[in-house]
């Protein structure tokens, strides 16, 4: 969130989704509290590094990496936080000085801090663990409210796909070597991740729906929710039906797996260097993509969750209870997550990042990967919109045209310095926008200038992968390329 956005919130004062601390040297004892109270309540803005005031009083330099570890570290505590959640510390700098801001999601299932229940009123966190009307209501609420949380009794562990199980095991010891599910049995794995409840007003216990559609064999998945399903289209030259299909009937991470299969038969990749590594911008573009598709749905609603492929765009829609109408501003927007539990464990091997990066990596990678900017439409159905500008059989010929330019430059000028297909890839990035000839040039640190048109800038012309800003005047001083 931008820094004006976070001092406007500041200057509102605190209230019922916003709370200050001080924190200047280490933690508040109260913090975890409001975190509690948050997670519980509606979610909020929790600022470390300023007074009750409002003033921006900031975090000593000395105490930053220790507040912030410190602060990680009880989050996955289950005897600090139960049960544990995590949330991202984004370090802010205002007035000279630096302050945490914690953005606090609703959580669907109820959170003690040190073994008791907080919740959030306007006067601050208000402890109501031995209130029994309070804390049944806000049980009730949770399960009203987040569909993932519905408990099945006589859903049997022998139900669920245990090759999935021990995959997720591997998949976060990946992400973190300590993990703690890799001593768990399958049980305790299912309860700390939240997919294995007991309802302390029904006194029912068992796996969740979140917990079956993760990791559910299909006849579980059908027998709990009928109608769960994933349609995956191509339409680019049947319009009225379909050129291929995959209907999707399984849970989700073989959902996950089967979506990103069709995605990588029907689009062609592109690569990209992001600092000193090459990565598949397909990959982390349809990663974010298909992650929101399957996390972010109201499962309840029997309409069908769509992928479609089409000649100048993909489309996804699923099912959604939204929180705002209209088109989404990715610089100023607030993240809710639907259904935060299946989110968490998506986060916990690896699959998404935190909350809200989802549209903010799709917005970074969508522009690079098509040179378009992707769309998002809240309301009853939630749409995204990624522009394919340049069409898919055109990616296709343009990397083959790319090989054989590059090759076709490393004969002529074997002393050439662009050796590889990423420079080339680079310079092509960097010419999204039009630049001039010393512009690129100088981006590509050639000195000699007839060296550099010759060897460089000619063959990639005339292998088509560079086109003029004025065509029909290439020698004029005003000449830009872009690719």
């Amino acid at each position: 969130m931008k820094p004006e956005k976070l001092s406007e919130i500041i200057s509102g004062g605190e209230g019922l989704s916003v709370e200050f601390k001080q924190s200047r040297t280490k933690l508040n004892r109260d913090v975890f509290e409001t975190v509690g109270a948050f997670l519980n309540r509606n979610g909020g803005h929790l600022f470390l590094g300023v007074d009750d005031q409002g003033g921006i009083v900031g975090i000593e330099p000395d105490a930053i990496e220790k507040l912030k570890m410190d602060f990680v570290t009880a989050m996955n505590n289950p005897l600090k936080i139960c049960p544990t959640f995590y949330l991202t510390i984004e370090a802010i700098e205002m007035e000279g000085k630096t302050i945490f801001h914690i953005l606090v999601p609703e959580s669907s299932q109820v959170h003690r801090c040190n073994g008791r229940i907080f919740d959030r009123n306007e006067d601050g966190d208000l402890d109501i663990t031995d209130n029994t009307n309070l804390v049944a209501g806000l049980y009730n609420r949770k399960q009203g409210s987040y569909t993932e949380n519905r408990i099945f009794p006589y859903a049997e562990l022998s139900e669920l796909n245990p090759d999935l199980l021990i995959r997720a095991r591997k998949m976060a010891a990946n992400e973190r070597a300590d993990h703690p599910w890799k001593t768990m049995n399958d049980l305790e794995l299912l309860k700390s991740a939240g997919l294995y409840l007991k309802d302390p007003q029904s006194d029912k216990e068992g796996i969740t729906l979140a917990g079956i559609l993760i990791f559910g064999k299909p006849e579980l998945i059908l027998a709990a929710l009928p109608h769960h399903r994933t349609d995956a289209l191509l339409r680019k030259v049947n319009l009225d039906r379909y050129d291929d299909r995959d209907d999707i009937r399984v849970n989700l991470l073989e959902s996950y797996e089967r979506l990103m299969q069709f995605i990588n038969k029907h689009l062609n990749d592109t690569f990209y260097l992001e600092g000193d590594r090459r990565i598949s911008l397909r990959d982390k573009l349809f990663r974010e993509v298909v992650s929101n598709l399957l996390i972010h749905r109201e499962f309840t609603n029997p309409f069908p969750a769509k992928l479609i492929i089409e000649k100048d765009r993909v489309v996804t829609e699923n099912s959604n209870k939204p929180h705002g109408n209209g088109i989404i501003d990715p610089d100023n927007f607030s993240p809710f997550p639907k259904n935060p539990t299946i989110a968490r464990l998506f986060k916990e091997i690896g699959l998404v990042d935190e909350l809200g990066s989802g549209i903010r990596n799709t917005y970074k990678y969508s522009k690079i990967y098509s040179g378009a900017e992707p769309i998002f439409t809240e309301g009853d159905v939630f749409r995204t919109i990624i522009p394919l500008t340049m069409q898919v059989s055109d990616q296709a010929t343009m990397q083959a045209t790319m090989q054989a330019t590059m090759q076709a430059t490393m004969q002529a000028t074997p002393q050439a310095t662009m050796q590889t297909d990423e420079e080339i890839y680079r310079l092509l990035e960097y010419c999204k926008i039009p630049r001039t000839r010393s512009e690129i040039q100088k981006y590509l640190k050639f000195n000699n200038r007839d060296h550099f048109r010759k060897n460089i800038l000619n063959p990639l012309i005339k292998g088509g992968l560079l086109k003029l800003t004025i065509p029909d005047k290439p020698t004029s001083p005003k000449q830009k390329y872009f690719s």
